[in-house]
């Protein structure tokens, strides 16, 4: 007779060998990626050696809304901010970070000759890897540049902290993703750009504006990837700056459900 509480073997739930298969599986890939993460951080803390970067380094949080680009839509989207731009260009990426590897990559690659600032404006504090370059950021804070967000470490804080200053009306060439497919997001996310931008002229306003009063003003070169059904959102917030759908469809490397589309103020 077995003693109360006492387990039988022949009751203890097994595994088909199916699912332990599943299981290393998952844990081998999560392991791997662990692994990338560390090789990228060090390599950021001992200063970048230009080598290409990858997304696969940053696994998705789709509870947080992250959606990384596949590497063609990225690069598309990198290029277009990088065409015709100076080295007095300043870039900012705000929620796209795999827009902001492949900038990194194609400057680093010398395709163009230009080295233009760029800063990645992210809530994500894995890509903090990226130093100076990174900016923390909320949405429900537009302008609060970088986020007051509480760290334990306060010395990690310190390092992550700039004055808003130095950030606002400095950017000439933006890509926003903003996390979430509501009216709030989306215009809290407008708010930021705006604050962020040098301008609020398309390019060819500003060319306009040259030419009728021999000025030389820096036109924004603006591109928002969103939701479809966002459309009529974004034409208002970003009407006066000329922003219109393009027919570029942005993919996902993992698929997304809803449809996605690009909208610019310039022809791209």
């Amino acid at each position: 007779m077995a003693l109360i509480g006492e387990a039988d073997d022949d009751e203890i739930p097994q595994l088909s060998t199916g699912a332990l298969d599943a299981l290393k599986e998952f844990y081998g890939e999560r392991d791997s990626r662990q692994r990338q993460f560390e090789d990228l951080k060090a390599q950021a803390e001992n200063d970048y050696d230009g080598s290409p970067l990858t997304m696969e380094a940053f696994t998705e949080d789709w509870n947080a809304s992250q959606f990384w680009y596949n590497d063609a839509t990225a690069t598309a989207l990198a290029e277009q901010l990088l065409e015709g731009a100076s080295n007095d260009s300043c870039i900012a990426v705000v929620s796209a970070p795999s827009v902001f590897v492949q900038l990194k990559n194609i400057v680093n690659s010398g395709r163009y000759p230009a080295h233009p600032q760029m800063h990645l404006l992210e809530y994500d504090e894995r890509f903090a890897v990226f130093k100076k370059e990174f900016v923390f950021y909320e949405f429900e804070h537009p302008m609060r540049l970088p986020g007051k967000k509480l760290h334990s470490n306060k010395l990690h804080a310190l390092k992550l902290m700039r004055s808003p200053a130095e950030l606002k009306g400095k950017f000439d060439r933006i890509i926003c993703d903003p996390p979430f497919l509501s009216a709030d997001c989306q215009t809290k996310a407008a708010l930021t750009v705006r604050w962020l931008s040098k301008s609020w002229a398309s390019p060819a306003a500003a060319r306009e504006l040259q030419s009728a009063r021999n000025l030389n003003p820096t036109g924004l070169r603006l591109i928002v990837c969103t939701g479809e059904r966002m459309e009529p959102l974004i034409t208002k917030l970003y009407g006066k700056a000329g922003t219109r759908t393009t027919s570029f469809n942005p993919e996902h490397s993992k698929g997304l459900s809803n449809e996605f589309r690009c909208y610019a103020n310039f022809e791209c």
